[in-house]
């Protein structure tokens, strides 16, 4: 099993925002069908969630999803993921999942393995997308700042930061981070909770490369499922709507 070309690469860098669908380990198959026939645009494997990890199980889940361009996430129980095993165990299973999947996702706090993640990816053309979260608040526009930096510095491809919103001064600060401190970087920001639900369809009109959603189940608080946020960005993203429209 070896992914072809890295066509969510290609993705990124055309103008339209992505959605990005999060799947546990549950009916896969169906879920991979589900998947192509409504043209998400990434496939999120939350392998921290899965009910086994061994190479065998996650491999057969990554195979399901074949047609789709693929995230594999590992999400540490300090930032929000339900990960029970050691860091080396995790490492492990980074390096061996990498080859096959489009993107990785690694915590900028996972400063054990950071490093040999974002190497492992870029072994075998596999984007390492860096990733913060906060589940209690927005951090100040100073340490926003320092987190894109710092991803930036370990090799990060991609950066994600999601926090949690309180107030409307909490989105703008997010806005603001956007609009700031990409540049050179693609970035993923995200307002988490109620207060931050507009972020979801909003910002990738400022520039969010992906926005993230679900069937049936949600991963993370303030989400929309798939088929809101596909109808609200259509409504609000002409280059989204067009590239939709285009796939048919």
């Amino acid at each position: 099993m070896k992914k072809k070309m890295n066509t969510l690469r290609a993705l990124l860098r055309a103008d339209a925002p992505l959605i990005a669908v999060s799947f546990s380990d549950t009916d896969n198959d169906r879920n991979a069908r589900e998947a192509k026939e409504a043209g998400i645009d990434i496939a999120e494997l939350r392998i921290d969630g899965f009910s086994r990890t061994d190479e065998d199980h996650v491999f057969a889940q990554v195979r399901a999803f074949v047609s789709v361009p693929l995230l594999a996430t590992i999400r540490s129980a300090a930032e929000g993921g339900a990960w029970a095993g050691t860091e080396e165990e995790r490492l492990a299973l980074f390096r061996a999942v990498a080859p096959h999947v489009h993107a990785v996702d690694v915590e900028l706090s996972s400063r054990e393995i950071l490093a040999e993640v974002i190497a492992a990816a870029h072994e075998h053309d596999t984007l390492a997308l860096v990733s913060f979260h906060d589940f209690d608040r927005t951090p100040g526009t100073a340490e926003l700042e320092a987190v894109v930096a710092d991803a930036k510095a370990a090799g990060a491809d991609l950066v994600k930061v999601s926090t949690m919103a309180r107030s409307p001064e909490d989105l703008k600060r997010l806005a603001a981070l956007l609009l700031t401190a990409g540049g050179d970087i693609p970035l993923t920001v995200i307002a988490m909770g109620a207060e931050g639900s507009a972020s979801r369809v909003f910002f990738p009109g400022l520039g969010s490369r992906i926005t993230y959603s679900f069937f049936g189940e949600s991963f993370a608080p303030g989400q929309l499922d798939f088929a809101e946020t596909t109808r609200l960005l259509r409504a609000f993203s002409p280059a989204y709507d067009r590239r939709r429209t285009a796939r048919g």
